[in-house]
């Protein structure tokens, strides 16, 4: 019986290569997404019923608990990817602080409903697993005006060595993987919502912000996030990966020629 995963936000970016990548190599993987749209891909896929869409706000107990179910029918359940985030952010000058925490509240409990819901079925099953959570480089390198998005990333990967520590004795392993930026298709839409010289000079400074002189591709991500669900990384947990071109070892600051 083939194993099974749980990927939040897996309906497009780099959610939607990890599960094609996991869909690849033979898994089950169920994925959630609050956009019905977002899941259209699945139908008619070559995977059949291995590609399973759920749909509901990843953030939502009883929506996780349904995809775990979906999961665990298919096969034991061996990963889970908490993907799914919210880019809204606010500063202090301008918004309550009631706004602000509920901001970095929404990217975090998206992350422990998924911890959550995959470490008690690992237990109850007694099986070990692996979670992978998504941080950003922007958790140890934060960028001004995105306070709530850099404080849950943050708090994330805080969260990511506390659970290893807590659970890494039961065979489970949680670790997170910290992208730069990323050409998915909300890039792609930034991008194309500006006007060409404005596009070119963005590109200039993404090549000049990522020692590799480029944005990651999704799929390059994926790969790292697989590879830590993996077997091979068996003696890996508690880390945070940065899967970033050296973004964050340059550590050149996007505002300082502006």
């Amino acid at each position: 019986m083939s194993r099974s995963y749980v990927v939040t936000g897996g309906g497009n970016g780099i959610g939607r290569a990890v599960v094609e990548r996991l869909l690849g190599d033979g898994g089950t993987v169920v994925v959630i997404e609050r956009d019905p749209a977002a899941l259209a891909w699945l139908d008619g896929h070559g995977a059949g019923p291995r590609a399973v869409g759920v749909v509901g706000d990843a953030a939502d107990e009883t929506v996780a608990e349904r995809a775990a179910d979906a999961a665990q029918a298919a096969g034991p359940l061996a990963g889970w990817v908490n993907n799914a985030a919210v880019f809204r952010d606010a500063s202090i000058h301008s918004a309550t602080t009631g706004e602000v925490l509920d901001l970095i509240t929404l990217n975090l409990n998206v992350a422990l409903v998924g911890c959550a819901t995959a470490i008690r079925r690992f237990l109850a099953t007694g099986t070990p697993g692996a979670i992978v959570n998504l941080s950003s480089h922007q958790a140890r390198q934060a960028v001004r005006g995105c306070l709530p998005y850099v404080t849950a990333k943050a708090a994330i990967e805080g969260m990511t060595r506390a659970l290893a520590v807590e659970y890494g004795p039961r065979g489970i392993r949680v670790n997170a993987v910290a992208p730069g930026s990323v050409d998915t298709e909300r890039y792609a839409g930034f991008l194309g919502s500006q006007k060409p010289d404005v596009v070119a000079r963005i590109e200039r400074e993404m090549a000049l912000l990522h020692p590799l002189g480029r944005v990651a591709r999704a799929r390059e991500v994926a790969a790292a996030i697989v590879y830590l669900l993996s077997d091979d990384a068996g003696f890996i947990t508690g880390a945070t990966v940065p899967v970033d071109g050296g973004r964050s070892v340059l550590a050149r600051d996007p505002e300082s020629s502006g």
